[in-house]
């Protein structure tokens, strides 16, 4: 059981808006990940913790319940204003905690989950791997030389976030027959290496290239079962992906229009306050409108993890779509609202314009989210 009655979503924003809001421009300015300020945000008590919501209180965690998970990203997000910062996050607390929950041996559990749950282990995971064979796999597995056990890995992964901080990595490998394991690999030892490399995006987030040259593993790395990745862990990452990485930009989409609203009523146009035509007050009510649209969409598929199942592919999907449409909509408004000067990366809207094309092309783009969403309504399974 989580905690009851605990505002969750209030205690991230106040928050965030503390500890990380005020160095949020200088951090982006800088393409830096501050691991203090991480290290603050996941200490953070009285309160639930950033750094494993989901996993069990047993096993050092704040065992909420997933929507108030979503609660809790959605104010960090709305509280720091920081994409970047907040998909690190989500990244860390989620997508590496939920599947070692799920699929983990009890020896894997207990061996990650508390450590994660404190943030003095971080896990990361690239997110072109959170769409299972939707991206062809990049990192290919063999067994292990004769009478040696185990498993040898190769190959590279783009886009892993959380990759120069990290102590161990998710990564789903393909067999030569075309199946797919899933891993759980450690920083610690050979033939493994993180190279430099972030998108011209979310620069707050610790971004790199994970390199895997013939690393060897121990059957004890395997998460889940040994070919079964494309049935257990990546359509589970895909809906982790698609609503808790969503999460934060419900908050920064409630920052967006509040700064929105803002600038209407600051700005002159001819001589008249902004706020007064008509057009704009249109325009004000269509972003509070799509706020709430993306919010209960969000929240209805964390209340189907809650229920004991997972939310529907085509829910979840289609809540990403929905909440990817949302950011691309309230910043382009709150751009016209606030004027040029917001473009700047020292303001929200600035960030939320560059971050937010990036953010709709991950998770699969709309060439992945659609399908799913038309296969589901045409049931094709």
């Amino acid at each position: 059981m989580g905690i009851p009655h605990f505002p969750t979503g209030e205690w991230a924003r106040e928050l965030a808006d503390r500890l990380a809001g005020p160095t949020t421009a200088e951090r982006d300015r800088e393409c830096r990940w501050d691991p203090r300020l991480f290290a603050e945000l996941v200490a953070a008590r009285p309160g639930p913790g950033l750094a494993g919501p989901l996993v069990p209180p047993d096993l050092g965690g704040a065992g909420l319940s997933a929507t108030e998970a979503v609660d809790l990203l959605a104010g960090l997000g709305e509280g720091a204003r920081d994409p970047g910062l907040a998909l690190a996050v989500a990244v860390h607390a989620v997508l590496a905690t939920v599947p070692l929950r799920a699929f983990g041996t009890p020896g894997q559990r207990e061996r990650y989950l508390p450590r994660m749950a404190s943030g003095e282990w971080v896990g990361a995971l690239s997110l072109q791997q959170t769409q299972g064979a939707s991206l062809a796999p990049t990192v290919t597995v063999r067994p292990a030389a004769e009478g040696a056990g185990g498993w040898v890995l190769t190959g590279e992964l783009d886009l892993v976030a959380g990759a120069p901080v990290a102590h161990h990595f998710l990564v789903v490998a393909a067999h030569d027959d075309g199946r797919r394991t899933a891993f759980v690999v450690d920083r610690a030892g050979e033939r493994l290496w993180v190279d430099e490399a972030r998108p011209a995006a979310m620069p707050t987030c610790p971004w790199g290239r994970l390199v895997l040259d013939g690393r060897a593993v121990a059957d004890t790395a395997v998460l889940g079962s040994v070919g079964g990745a494309a049935t257990e862990v990546e359509p589970l990452l895909a809906v982790l992906d698609w609503v808790f990485s969503s999460a934060p930009w419900l908050g920064l989409i409630r920052a967006l229009t509040r700064d929105a609203v803002d600038g209407a009523r600051e700005r002159r146009l001819f001589g008249r306050p902004l706020h007064h035509d008509q057009s704009v007050r249109f325009t004000l009510a269509d972003l509070a409108a799509r706020c709430e649209l993306a919010e209960g969409m969000l929240y209805r598929a964390a209340e189907q993890f809650d229920s004991g199942d997972r939310p529907s592919h085509q829910d979840a999907a289609a809540a990403r779509l929905f909440v990817a449409a949302a950011v691309r909509t309230v910043t382009d408004a709150a751009v016209r609202l606030s004027g040029p000067l917001g473009l700047s990366g020292d303001h929200l809207v600035g960030r939320a314009h560059r971050d937010g094309l990036f953010f709709a092309g991950t998770g699969g783009g709309t060439e992945v989210l659609r399908p799913v969403i038309a296969a589901s309504l045409l049931e094709l399974g």
